[in-house]
């Protein structure tokens, strides 16, 4: 990841922004960051801006740089929230205070897909970056593996699924093989909520964060339990 350019602007004249100046820098590689989440970023130790006289945030380049950091680790990792935090610790050690590009260190899964940048795809979009056909995509939605939301659009989700399942069909598992993969991961998602669902109804403004977090950590858990089940079956079951 290469170190990201900051420009002075929409902060103090010192090159200093503030949360919400930060978000707005955010949210084009982010979409779903919030002020909420940028405050319990903070409160776990994964940032520290200064303040103002007045008590208000200023976020630095430095600041802007973790954030990126820890999103993306988020995201495209799904590493707990601690795990980063030890990244960045170690960082901070090695470098001594000099700043340097943050570089996301794999958690060991398989590597993620390229994805498209935008954020709502039509059907054509969908077709076009995940490389599939028409009637592959309409049999990936008939067993249920690619969906599209509520407002017809898919997310950049479904082009990492259909590329995957399209990758599938090479070794003869066709999507109508998939329905199994997909009923199992419909009941470890309903585990998972029953953990998360208490967490989100909290009544404080960072309930939604942490719920977030705790969905990533648990999600990157269950990844990390089905492949090593699939691992060991896999190989139980080869000739010896």
């Amino acid at each position: 990841m290469t170190a990201p350019h900051w420009s002075r602007g929409r902060g103090s004249e010192d090159g200093r922004w503030s949360i919400g100046a930060v978000l707005d820098r955010l949210r084009g590689e982010f979409p779903d960051v919030t002020i909420s989440k940028i405050r319990f970023l903070e409160s776990e130790g994964l940032v520290s801006p200064a303040r103002s006289a007045s008590g208000y945030r200023q976020f630095s380049g430095d600041d802007l740089d973790r954030l990126r950091f820890v999103l993306a680790a988020q995201r495209d990792q799904y590493l707990p929230l601690k795990v980063i935090k030890q990244q960045l610790d170690d960082r901070d050690r090695v470098n001594s205070g000099e700043s340097r590009p943050l570089v996301v260190v794999p958690s060991g899964e398989p590597e993620q897909v390229s994805a498209p940048t935008k954020v709502r795809l039509t059907r054509e979009d969908l077709l076009s970056e995940a490389e599939i056909s028409s009637s592959m995509l309409a049999a990936l939605e008939q067993y249920g593996i690619v969906r599209s939301g509520q407002s017809g659009f898919y997310d950049v989700d479904a082009v990492a699924l259909a590329r995957t399942a399209s990758a599938l069909t090479e070794f003869g598992i066709e999507p109508r093989h998939l329905r199994a993969f997909r009923a199992a991961a419909d009941r470890e998602t309903g585990l998972l909520q029953q953990v998360v669902g208490p967490v989100a109804r909290q009544r404080d403004p960072d309930a939604a964060a942490r719920a977030e977090d705790l969905l990533r950590e648990m999600a990157g858990l269950s990844v990390r339990l089905h492949a090593l089940l699939i691992r060991v079956g896999l190989r139980e079951g080869l000739p010896r």
